[in-house]
């Protein structure tokens, strides 16, 4: 899956992820009350209005981006009727041919999260029948409950050609209180460390157990708003996917982000939520209003292609 991913990013010239949470603010009221309409104002009306924004969306960008990442929180918080909006979205995405990160931010021990990565990634037995879950593409990871939380989906990454980022430094202002801790290890030089340099070394290592044809299946988690960071982690990590949350809402901009790509251009993928599905709700996009914010969207995609283009021309 990451030489898809890969692919597609070459083909689309567009590093671009389009983060699919949607929180209720951001659905238009035209979508609200038809949907309430139907169902009520309930979490099934609910997750029927999410479900029709992300629709449209989607299908107004699907030709200018490689990929999607669904935050299942934003669907969890319906219950039922929000997982299946949850399921019915990675569906018509990959329908769309689109690379599907399901941004879901698991990891636990043994058997516990030999069943999140069958879920999310997998597949079960049931009887003689082979049932699959969710089946995104790609799944966020926490690394930190060591190797016992992430092996589990490496084995499934493995067996399904699928791929995980893993969180390494993220993009919250508060992700310093436990990233940035500096380690002494019993090494000659005696220097310490920050803890996100070693779980980076320790996404290389992982990464280096099932490589595509240029990059790992195990990529990384690293904030946009963290380029020093990023710059280091891009030496550590050469071969391994970066995804970059923080673009655009959070304070990221394309000049951020030259420092997580290689020298071929590749290398990262960068995330924007809120700064594309919502940004009709923006200034610079109000024109369009709520009646069109499927093509707000479309807007908001080609001002961050031409931005990341822009940044990583003048790098040279």
């Amino acid at each position: 899956m990451i030489n898809k991913l890969v692919g597609k990013i070459k083909k689309t010239q567009a590093p671009i992820v389009v983060g699919l949470d949607p929180a209720m603010k951001f659905v238009p009221k035209h979508i609200q009350q038809k949907a309430f309409e139907e169902f009520g104002e309930t979490a099934k009306g609910a997750a029927e209005a999410i479900w029709q924004f992300n629709k449209a969306i989607v299908d107004a960008v699907c030709d200018l981006i490689p990929a999607v990442k669904p935050q299942i929180a934003m669907y969890e918080q319906f219950g039922v009727e929000g997982l299946i909006a949850f399921q019915k979205t990675v569906e018509y995405c990959k329908q769309k041919d689109l690379v599907v990160i399901g941004d879901v931010k698991r990891g636990d021990i043994g058997s516990t999260s030999e069943a999140y990565a069958a879920g999310h990634l997998g597949h079960v037995m049931v009887g003689s029948t082979v049932c699959r879950g969710f089946d995104e593409d790609f799944a966020t990871v926490n690394p930190y409950l060591g190797s016992d939380g992430v092996k589990p989906f490496i084995k499934v990454c493995q067996e399904e050609k699928k791929g995980i980022f893993v969180l390494v430094k993220t993009s919250n202002p508060s992700s310093g209180e436990l990233q940035d801790r500096l380690v002494k290890e019993d090494k000659e030089d005696g220097k310490a460390r920050p803890v996100y340099e070693i779980v980076g070394e320790q996404v290389a290592r992982w990464g280096e157990e099932c490589m595509g044809d240029s990059y790992s299946y195990v990529g990384a988690v690293v904030g946009a708003t963290y380029p020093e960071q990023g710059r280091i982690l891009r030496d550590i990590m050469p071969k391994t996917y970066i995804l970059v949350p923080g673009y655009g809402a959070q304070g990221g901009k394309g000049a951020d982000l030259v420092h997580f790509f290689n020298e071929d251009g590749l290398g990262a993928i960068v995330n924007s939520s809120r700064g594309i599905i919502a940004a009709y709700q923006q200034e610079q996009y109000a024109k369009y209003g709520a009646e069109n914010f499927a093509d707000a969207s479309r807007a908001a995609v080609l001002a961050m292609k031409e931005d990341i283009a822009q940044a990583l021309a003048a790098r040279g």
